[in-house]
């Protein structure tokens, strides 16, 4: 009887051991993830932060001083040019944040209610809304570029058919801003109402059934049934439309070079003056460890305040 016990607790044994052995499987899956992870994400940020400790040349390898957090402290010193620079831009980009995340998170919650109601050819218009999202930053800001011009321009054509004055919309301010948002919704808040609109889809009706009966009209089942159900893709859509006009690039480079007097250069535009045009890389390498991490801290202020739940 003692051995048929003894065998039994050995063969439990086995089956931990074949339970806890490493399974290789899992890993495997996630390998591709990680390689492109580690290559494209992962060394990029800690060489770039390695860079902003060096005076840091591409073309003269042979002379890369060490210079610490001189790059840093240039970026906190009032005599320097490079705080001049660095805090004009991110000036410039806290204004295209207030200018451009409203719009975007706001009229995306609105187009995706629009599109998931029960009408005739919604597929046709949830694809046209979604399309200017294919295109690349580049033939968006083209065509807009074309439109804002004060000579030949489409909007100045149609301004000037209805007996209204021409307006320089992309030498004046705040048209300039203004231009630069209208192309960056057109071309972008497809992206928004379409992850809104999956998550409108996954709200169960029985809700929207059960309110209706009780009385509810349509506000009120929008703003105590929609919108608590769609908080935490809220969360995510405003974390990522905050990230994505933090690094405002190709419009502004298209449409106003940044200008008028750099009134429109945005903080990833002076990265990019400073590290290619001026060959400053280690400067550069430190305005991007500096604003990596304030859009960490936003995020999770983001997160904080806004991804809270009614319990809480």
């Amino acid at each position: 009887m003692d051995s048929q016990v003894s065998v039994g607790q050995a063969a439990v044994a086995r089956a931990e051991v074949r339970r806890r052995r490493f399974n290789l499987t899992p890993y495997l899956f996630i390998l591709p993830h990680l390689i492109f992870f580690t290559l494209f994400l992962a060394w990029p940020f800690f060489f770039g932060i390695y860079t902003s400790l060096f005076d840091f040349d591409f073309l003269r390898p042979e002379r890369r001083p060490f210079v610490g957090l001189a790059n840093y402290t240039k970026l906190f010193d009032p005599a320097s040019t490079e705080f001049r620079d660095f805090w004009r831009a991110m000036r410039n980009t806290g204004e295209f944040l207030l200018w451009s995340v409203p719009p975007l998170v706001i009229l995306a919650i609105f187009l995706a209610v629009l599109l998931n109601g029960r009408f005739r050819g919604r597929n046709f218009f949830r694809m046209i809304f979604f399309a200017p999202y294919t295109l690349s930053v580049t033939a968006a800001a083209v065509l807009w570029w074309w439109m804002f011009q004060f000579d030949g321009g489409l909007i100045n054509h149609l301004l000037a058919s209805i007996g209204l004055e021409r307006v320089n919309w992309l030498s004046s301010m705040p048209e300039a801003w203004l231009a630069i948002t209208m192309a960056t919704v057109w071309w972008t808040i497809g992206f928004n109402t379409i992850i809104i609109l999956a998550a409108l889809q996954d709200i169960p009706p029985v809700l929207y059934e059960a309110a209706a009966i009780d009385g509810a009209s349509t506000p009120r089942r929008f703003w105590h049934i929609t919108l608590p159900m769609l908080r935490p893709v809220i969360v995510l859509v405003i974390t990522i439309t905050l990230i994505a006009s933090a690094n405002l690039f190709g419009q502004p480079y298209i449409m106003t070079q940044g200008g008028p007097v750099q009134r429109t250069e945005p903080i990833v535009f002076r990265i990019y003056i400073e590290g290619i045009r001026n060959a400053q890389m280690g400067s550069a390498a430190a305005m991007s460890v500096l604003v990596a991490g304030l859009l960490l801290v936003l995020t999770a202020l983001n997160f904080r305040f806004f991804g809270k739940s009614e319990t809480e």
